[in-house]
């Protein structure tokens, strides 16, 4: 499957950037063509209604056909196209001169049969309709041309679905909602995939119509099969009475007159085709007072001397193909639907021009980032393995749709190699599952493509290792480096969803996964820490271009009060740290804190010289609204005392002193916008993620939320239960389990409700809820992750990383 997606990508591309130039310019003559008929007759309103003189009436076409053969001799009428319309100009069809394909059209004054002038605007239009059907090549070099772009369609429209095709179809917001809070190579892509499936029916008609057109020898197959074809109305017309061996005299008022009694009448507009001088028949081709379309034609075959009627096809008494046959034009302009079906098929024309430049983009983009990676690789003399001599070897594998994640991976390398660290640098699509059982420390750098899917060349490899059962990589410690774009809802869907398939693993995560918004610099920043902590080289060089750029900067913010929350309480004691900054300072919830503990000076100046300690994370407990920072912070106790950075923000810092810190997006974690139901997990300090995320849903007013949090004792530990009660009280809360796991002899923990809740929580996920988890990587996390795998399976867990709709702050 994932080869024969590869193989669509390739052509999809290739068809694109090849034919997709000169299908805009076919669109875009198409989309000038629709209103062809309007815009001349609105250049030209004399030629649309002739006046008529005073007690005038139009010519009968006897009358009218004697006086233009007086006016023109020599030349041949071939055709009269009359209009029930009174006013409206006769077309007349002369035959072609000798050598020649086509005859002049011109329009005649139905009161007078003098000639009319010719409409302004249409060489215009002839040249463009040249150009829409044969690209202003001859015809029958043209045909096959355009034919061959209308197969060229029918693939990327049908190729264009099968690429886009969602993980939830029945889902309309995956099909049809442009996100333009997007930016870039992910807001090219969706709006060319958004707008390709809204047209998509458009270029299949267009397509298929046009391959009848194009290729005689299809037109002939369907015209035959349909029952319409030349032989079949040969067989008819020979059949028919009135048929003679030899040519007969022209009596056309005796036609007009069989023809308006055999119609009753009923007739809006005619074209009469008068016998050559071997035929003995004029065909009548008529369209009824109320069409069913412009092209829902009938024909009626009229004795040319005696005007005796023959055969008389009537549209409403064809077959269903032959109804379809005669709809081929009508299909492809639009006009089959009415007015909408016209504006539809010219704005469906008008986006092969968008599909051109976006196709474009996307492929210069793609191709300047894969430039770029060999300029990477080049530069840095990277191999597909680069390794120290007796150094331990570090596993970098990386799967990437544009090329992003390969660069940061290549980067990597460098900048661990810089430090004396060997590195092999692997793609994920020559990695095979045994081969982690080689490495100690592997680093992922992946990312998501579509609807939460790994990229196309990872996609085998994902399958086969989330089939892996047991604990085979107890011995793996990874990290994960997660690319992205938030707006997506499956915003890092393979990234989560391969950091939960390791730790199902039994591997070991050297730090929290690390997840970047389309290429944030923060995120990065926090990437390139991380691996300067877990590998002990803070000395590494990562390259000058790829070093995270300006990150927000260390700010004093003041520390108003400290609260102990769990006076008496079993566990470490948990604090309330409240901070004050002077200026308007907002943030999304879910965010968190990173803070500057002090130097081992005693100083708090992150400009001072001395290397300072790495900066510490919390989640925040409050929102912006409430116009402060609250932490919820579990002091740290070690055998040599407290934890650096918890000891100071509930001991060392004197009250109103300054506390350097800084506020950090976490998109991995971010609030969902819209009114749907949410689940929220967790234990101890994690109520402070959850805190955050609740306080801003009731001033929202959105209610439908539960809270699923454990602590040890209600005596000691229950500091949310006051604000938990006030949210039930408000409505805004529509379920709270408190789990407190020593309040009984058997432990009892988050896990276990939910277990014990399976029904109704698998009715808020069926209902589209979000699960936010924070709180303890150990223990907490990994005991959730398995009730959820219990209640909802593995393959409805797996859905719900992939949705971007199971979110963790874990630590």
């Amino acid at each position: 499957m994932a080869l024969l997606r590869r193989i669509w990508v390739q052509i999809h591309w290739f068809i694109g950037i090849t034919a997709g130039t000169v299908l805009a310019v076919i669109g875009l003559s198409g989309a000038v063509l629709s209103f062809r008929a309007e815009i001349v007759e609105l250049l030209n309103p004399a030629l649309h209604r002739v006046p008529a003189q005073a007690a005038a009436m139009p010519l009968v076409p006897a009358a009218l056909l004697e006086q233009l053969q007086a006016a023109e001799p020599g030349r041949r009428v071939a055709a009269l196209t009359l209009y029930a319309e009174p006013g409206r100009p006769v077309r007349v069809n002369f035959a072609p001169p000798p050598g020649e394909r086509r005859g002049e059209t011109r329009l005649v004054d139905p009161f007078s049969a003098a000639l009319l002038p010719e409409p302004r605007s249409e060489a215009f239009f002839e040249f463009v309709e040249s150009l829409h059907r044969r690209l202003l090549m001859p015809r029958d070099t043209g045909k096959p041309v355009t034919g061959t772009l209308a197969a060229a369609l029918l693939v990327l429209a049908l190729s264009g679905l099968y690429l886009r095709w969602p993980r939830r179809p029945l889902a309309w917001r995956n099909w049809l909602r442009i996100d333009f809070a997007q930016s870039g190579r992910a807001f090219l892509w969706n709006l060319h995939a958004v707008a390709g499936t809204i047209a998509l029916a458009a270029y299949l008609v267009s397509g298929l119509t046009g391959l009848y057109w194009a290729f005689d020898g299809v037109r002939s197959l369907v015209d035959d099969a349909a029952g319409v074809g030349r032989a079949a109305r040969m067989r008819r017309m020979e059949g028919g009475a009135g048929s003679a061996a030899a040519p007969v005299r022209l009596d056309l008022q005796r036609v007009w007159l069989s023809f308006q009694r055999t119609t009753g009448g009923d007739w809006s507009q005619v074209t009469l085709r008068l016998p050559a001088r071997t035929a003995s028949q004029v065909e009548a081709t008529y369209l009824r007072a109320a069409p069913e379309h412009e092209r829902a034609r009938n024909r009626l075959y009229l004795h040319a001397a005696t005007g005796e009627p023959g055969p008389h096809e009537r549209y409403a008494d064809k077959p269903l193909a032959g109804r379809l046959v005669n709809s081929i034009y009508p299909l492809h302009m639009g006009t089959y639907w009415g007015l909408p079906g016209r504006i539809l098929m010219m704005l469906a024309s008008l986006g092969l021009v968008l599909f051109a430049v976006t196709g474009w983009m996307l492929y210069l983009g793609r191709r300047r980032t894969n430039q770029a990676v060999r300029a990477e690789r080049a530069r840095l003399g990277l191999g597909r393995s680069a390794s120290a001599p007796g150094a331990e070897q570090v596993l970098i594998a990386f799967a990437t749709q544009t090329g992003h994640a390969e660069r940061v991976a290549l980067q990597t390398a460098a900048a661990l190699q810089s430090a004396g660290v060997g590195t092999v640098v692997k793609t994920l699509a020559e990695l095979s599952v045994d081969a982690l059982l080689h490495f100690r420390k592997v680093l992922w750098v992946v990312s998501t493509f579509g609807d939460g899917d790994p990229p196309d060349s990872a996609r085998a490899f994902a399958r086969r290792f989330a089939q892996q059962a047991g604990s085979h990589l107890r011995h793996v410690h990874y990290g994960v480096l997660a690319l992205g774009d938030w707006h997506y809802a499956t915003f890092c869907g393979f990234g989560r969803k391969l950091d939960h398939d390791l730790r199902s693993q039994g591997a070991q995560a050297l730090f929290p996964m690390v997840e970047v918004h389309n290429g944030s610099p923060e995120a990065i920043g926090r990437w390139q820490r991380s691996i300067a902590e877990a590998f002990d080289v803070r000395g590494a060089a990562w390259p000058s271009h790829a070093a995270a750029p300006a990150e927000r900067p260390f700010e004093a913010w003041r520390l108003v009060r400290r609260s102990l929350l769990n006076d008496g309480s079993q566990g470490d004691p948990l604090f309330e740290i409240e901070l004050h900054r002077a200026g308007a300072t907002a943030w999304a919830p879910g965010a968190l804190v990173e803070v500057l503990p002090p130097h081992p000076n005693g100083t708090a100046d992150a400009r001072s010289p001395l290397a300072p300690p790495a900066p510490r994370s919390y989640s925040v407990a409050s929102i912006s609204s409430d116009g402060c920072v609250q932490l919820l912070v579990r002091q740290a106790r070690h055998d040599n005392g407290l934890g650096v950075a918890s000891g100071w923000l509930t001991a060392g810092a004197p009250l109103e002193g300054a506390i350097e810190m800084r506020l950090v997006a976490n998109p991995g974690f971010a609030l969902v916008d819209e009114d749907l139901p949410c689940i929220f997990i967790g234990n101890g300090s994690g109520f402070a993620g959850l805190r955050a995320h609740l306080r801003e849903r009731v001033r929202r007013g959105h209610g439908r939320n539960w809270l699923v949090y454990g602590e040890r004792q209600s005596a000691y530990d229950a500091f949310c239960a006051a604000e938990v009660a006030r949210w039930q009280a408000l409505g805004m809360l529509a379920r709270a389990d408190l789990v407190y796991s020593r309040d009984q002899p058997e432990r009892r923990y988050v896990q276990d409700r939910l277990r014990e809740a399976a029904d109704e929580l698998r009715r808020w996920i069926a209902d589209g809820a979000l699960v936010y988890v924070c709180g303890s990587l150990e223990g907490m996390a990994p005991g959730v992750d398995a009730a959820l795998g219990d209640v909802l399976g593995t393959a409805g867990l797996d859905e719900l990383i992939a949705q971007g709709r199971y979110r963790r702050d874990v630590y």
